[in-house]
C-alpha cells in the first residue's frame, strides 16, 4: 500500500508558502510506514517541526476508480522543506517521517472523480487546533482535480488496488506542538461528517 499525494491542488495553500499554484499534478508518495497507528501523535519525537495539513483522502480499486474517502493529514517538516527545496533537493525528509500520514474512518464512496469536487455535493475539509479553526474550505475550490490527478499517476505511477491518493490541502497550514488536541473533519452538504480524526498530539 502506498500514499499517492499531490501538492498544491488549492490555489491559496500555494500563494501562503510562497509558490505559484500549479497546473497540472505534481506528486510525491509516501510509503505505507509512515502510516500513523493509534495514540496521539509523537511530535515530540520528530527531530523538527511538525505542520499539519488537512486532505481529502481516497482509497482506490483495482480499476484505479474510487471507492472509498476519508480525511486525512499530511503532516510536513516545513524547515526540513524550506532548506530542502532552497537547494533543490527531494523533500523526503519533510514528508516521509514516522506517523507523518493519518486517515480517519473510511466512508464509502460510489461517484465518480469529478463528483469529489462538484458544489452540490458539497464536500468539505476543516481542521481546528485546540478549538480554534485553522483550516476549513470546500473541495470545490480544488484547482488540480482529482480526476486529473489519478490521470497522472495512471500515465506512469505502480498504483494498485487499496492505495491512497491524498488530494491536496487548503489554505491554514500551521505547526503543531505536544499538548495539542487536533480535530479534523471531512462533511458533506449537510454537515454530516463522513470521517474524523481526534487525537492529541504528546
Amino acid at each position: 500500500m502506498a500514499m499517492w499525494c499531490t501538492i498544491r491542488t488549492f490555489s491559496k495553500h500555494a500563494l501562503e508558502l510562497g509558490n505559484q499554484p500549479a497546473v497540472e499534478p505534481i506528486l510525491f508518495v509516501k510509503p505505507a510506514a509512515c502510516l500513523h497507528q493509534t495514540g496521539p501523535l509523537p511530535v515530540s519525537q520528530h527531530p523538527g517541526e511538525v505542520h499539519h495539513e488537512v486532505e481529502c483522502v481516497v482509497r482506490v480499486n483495482a480499476n484505479l476508480e474510487p471507492v472509498a474517502i476519508a480525511v486525512g493529514l499530511d503532516l510536513t517538516d516545513r524547515a526540513a522543506q524550506r532548506e530542502l527545496r532552497a537547494e533543490q533537493l527531494p523533500w523526503a525528509k519533510a514528508k516521509c517521517f514516522a506517523s507523518s500520514a493519518v486517515v480517519g474512518s473510511w466512508t464509502p464512496w460510489d461517484g465518480t472523480w469529478e463528483a469529489l469536487v462538484e458544489s452540490e455535493r458539497g464536500l468539505h475539509l476543516s481542521l481546528e487546533v485546540n478549538g480554534v479553526l485553522r483550516q476549513s474550505t470546500p473541495l470545490h475550490e480544488m484547482s488540480v482535480t482529482p480526476r486529473q490527478q489519478i490521470e497522472s499517476l495512471r500515465a506512469w505511477a505502480p498504483v494498485v488496488e487499496g492505495d491512497m491518493v491524498f488530494t491536496g490541502t487548503p489554505q491554514g497550514v500551521g505547526e503543531l506542538l505536544p499538548g495539542d488536541r487536533v480535530v479534523a473533519r471531512l462533511t458533506d452538504v449537510n454537515g454530516d461528517c463522513l470521517s474524523e480524526i481526534d487525537v492529541g498530539c504528546v
